[in-house]
């Protein structure tokens, strides 16, 4: 850590307070070489956990270097490490609070930033989200509102880019556990002053999970650093043979004929009807989740309305 950068944090976490020129300097001095030094990231979350009202300045700066941080720090690029994510929990928990949501953006933007995620972060992600919706009050970075008891329009947005997002349970789709985290929270909040965002997540989440198709999923971090290191050995010229195997697979050979592949596999829109067919084991777990406040609810009532729909 250079000594400006020790120097500016050393203030700002004296003063509480750090300004829009201390920001610049931050970022100057911390990415001089393109990496953020460990030493500078503890003292980023230092200076975080110390301001009352971060300005808007620090708040893009600490979200883009601790995003970058976690997500990209270590090869192969786009994985968070399982050190990493420990790290990042151990800095998050360590005031016992999301310091003004600041840490629940840094999350969802991890979440949005990294190809994969280690399954102890995603569960932790999902507890904070949960309290926060539950117990957190305090203003966001976007200027809305976390209170007690209900869902605001904030905290559906955040909700719906962290359900969604390339490093959640299931990227672009919703997994049992966060359509379980829906049902939750929709008992937890039922005739609350709700804004619609959250009847609508609630539904195309849990319609998601229910009917909805994910072709492909994100390979771990271990076996992407498998592949590149098999790719990237030239000592037998390895990569470039799988190179060549790889540009053939589906390409037809002098008789016509294609290798490589099934001609079989079932069509995308094949595979897109059976998913959207609800299976006796997910109609038993609606029932379940339906029936354990005692009522159909309006938003029981408008998730099986979309259902029949499909």
């Amino acid at each position: 850590m250079s000594m400006h950068f020790s120097d500016v944090a050393r203030q700002a976490m004296a003063d509480g307070a750090i300004s829009a020129e201390d920001v610049l300097a931050l970022r100057r001095a911390g990415w001089a070489d393109g990496q953020i030094a460990p030493e500078e990231a503890e003292a980023i979350f230092a200076i975080n956990h110390r301001l009352d009202q971060p300005a808007a300045e620090w708040v893009d700066f600490f979200l883009e270097a601790m995003g970058e941080y976690v997500v990209n720090q270590l090869e192969p690029r786009g994985y968070v490490t399982d050190e990493q994510a420990r790290w990042l929990i151990s800095r998050i928990e360590q005031d016992d609070k999301l310091h003004s949501l600041t840490e629940l953006e840094l999350l969802v933007r991890v979440f949005e930033k990294a190809l994969d995620v280690p399954e102890g972060l995603r569960t932790f992600a999902l507890e904070q989200i949960e309290r926060a919706v539950l117990t957190g009050d305090g203003p966001t970075r976007c200027g809305g509102r976390l209170d007690k008891g209900n869902v605001t329009l904030a905290e559906a947005r955040l909700l719906r880019r962290i359900l969604f997002a390339s490093g959640s349970d299931r990227p672009a789709a919703i997994s049992r556990r966060e359509a379980e985290l829906l049902f939750r929270l929709k008992d937890e909040t039922l005739g609350a002053n709700n804004d619609p965002e959250w009847k609508r997540l609630f539904v195309q989440g849990v319609g998601n999970y229910l009917q909805g198709f994910a072709s492909d999923s994100a390979l771990s971090r271990d076996r992407t650093a498998q592949l590149e290191a098999f790719m990237n050995d030239t000592s037998s010229s390895v990569g470039a043979f799988m190179g060549r195997v790889v540009r053939s697979v589906g390409a037809p050979n002098r008789m016509g004929k294609v290798f490589g592949r099934k001609a079989s596999t079932p069509s995308l829109d094949h595979l897109v009807d059976q998913a959207r067919q609800v299976t006796g084991d997910e109609q038993a777990w609606l029932d379940r989740h339906i029936d354990a406040n005692g009522v159909v609810d309006e938003y029981d009532e408008a998730l099986l309305e979309f259902l029949a729909e499909g």
